[in-house]
Parts: structure tokens; C-alpha cells; sequence
């Protein structure tokens, strides 16, 4: 069983992106989160159907994200959501999703998500990356703090790479988020076992 989220970004893709959501959900990660936030909501429910559908074919878990109409209206039982979404969410929104997710940037953030029922959270980002340009990772321990301050899985986001993988591990970290690594590397199958 993975413990790697793949967090989308169609913009960085060297090929079709559906074909590599194809790659991707065949190499069964722990679920692919489809954050393509320059989408309008139209626009994100057309391509959410199309890699919903990707993903039933090789049972892997599509977490859409941010768009909460979008996920009931597709009967999407995974949502990942900013911290600020999920502080707006009705108590029966939040417990019709069996699979759900939010950012976090504090222990004081993945706490409330916690006592929010929260599924898991992600929390970064851990290592300078060029996805946050400037802006210098928080680092393993701000990672370690924030393990230690839940129960729920938490999934470090940021610069993760196999070369530091077993760092955000060690840290008590249940997995990682990858985005860069799995949009443009030239072998699905051998990144995701490298980051093993």
C-alpha cells in the first residue's frame, strides 16, 4: 500500500495530462488529489468527471479539492479543502465525505482539523520547493511538531523528493504529498518505487 498522495498540476505536465493521470492511477498511489486551481468550477467539474473516471478503472482513490458543490454533484465521497473552506462547512457536508482532507500550516491548524473529523491533513511545506519560490521550507521540525500534536494521518507536502523521504518519515509523518516529481518524470512506476 502507497503512502504517496499525488497532488495534480496539469500546467507542468510534458504529455496529455489525462495520460498521465492514466500513468499515475495505474501505479497506484494512496490517491491522487486533483488541486488544479486556476479551474472556474464549470471548468473543474468537466475535467474532474474525465479523471474520476480514470481512476475507478484502477481503484485508485480521486480526492477533488476545493470545490464542494462540485464533489456532491458527482457523488465524490473524497474532498480535500483549504482551511479556510473547511471552517465554512455544515457538519452534514463534512460527514458525507468519507475521505476528507484539509491544509494545514500549524499544530494549532492540524488540531482543529482533527476535532473537525478530518480524515488526514496535509501540512508543509516541509523543504524549499519551486512550487513556493522565496518563501524557505518550515522544515523537519515544524513536521515533527505538528506529528506529534495529532492522531490523524499527516502528510508532508513541499520539495519531497526520494532523497528526503525517509527524513519526513522519521518525523512521524505518515506519507507524503508529491506533485512536480510525479507530473514530470519519465517513469511513473520507478519514481513512485524510489519514493518507497
Amino acid at each position: 500500500m502507497s503512502d504517496i498522495l499525488c497532488v495534480t498540476n496539469r500546467k507542468l505536465c510534458r504529455e496529455d495530462f489525462l495520460t498521465r493521470i492514466e500513468k499515475i492511477a495505474s501505479a497506484r498511489p494512496a490517491g491522487i488529489i486533483l488541486r488544479e486551481k486556476d479551474l472556474d468550477e464549470a471548468e473543474y467539474m468537466s475535467l474532474a468527471k474525465d479523471v474520476i473516471k480514470i481512476c475507478k478503472r484502477y481503484d485508485t482513490l480521486c480526492i477533488l479539492h476545493t470545490f464542494t458543490e462540485v464533489a456532491k454533484e458527482l457523488n465524490s465521497d473524497a474532498l480535500h479543502l483549504p482551511l479556510n473552506i473547511l471552517r465554512t462547512l455544515s457538519e452534514k457536508d463534512k460527514s458525507r465525505f468519507s475521505v476528507l482532507g484539509v491544509s494545514c500550516h500549524s499544530a494549532e491548524d492540524a488540531i482543529y482539523a482533527q476535532k473537525q473529523g478530518c480524515s488526514y491533513i496535509t501540512v508543509g511545506h516541509i523543504f524549499d520547493t519551486d512550487c513556493k519560490k522565496g518563501l524557505p521550507g518550515r522544515g523537519l521540525e515544524f513536521l515533527k511538531s505538528v506529528c506529534e500534536s495529532v492522531s490523524i494521518p499527516v502528510y508532508a507536502i513541499g520539495g519531497i523528493t526520494p532523497d528526503n523521504i525517509c527524513d519526513i518519515r522519521k518525523c512521524g509523518a505518515y506519507g507524503a504529498c508529491v506533485m512536480s516529481g510525479l507530473m514530470i518524470c519519465d517513469n511513473v512506476d520507478e519514481y513512485l518505487g524510489e519514493l518507497k
